[in-house]
């Protein structure tokens, strides 16, 4: 009985062995995203505009700290 339950784990050790070679020997595949899509005008615009908001906020926030940066 015991000789039956060790050839029936070595069975499956060797499946296992075999299905993990089967994996190593398929190449690689990477999945690339699609080329993003260009934005509006209205959405540079935008985008633009936050830009310039937020370096007026840091510009505002350097000038009360007293710390100046060149830019």
């Amino acid at each position: 009985m015991n000789t039956i339950f060790e050839f029936v784990d070595f069975v499956f050790d060797l499946s296992e062995t075999i299905d993990r070679t089967r994996q190593l020997s398929k190449p690689d595949i990477v999945e690339v995203p699609p080329d993003p899509k260009p934005l509006p005008p209205a959405a540079r615009r935008a985008l633009a505009e936050a830009d310039d908001r937020e370096r007026k906020r840091e510009q505002a926030a350097q000038a009360a700290s007293g710390t100046d940066h060149v830019s």
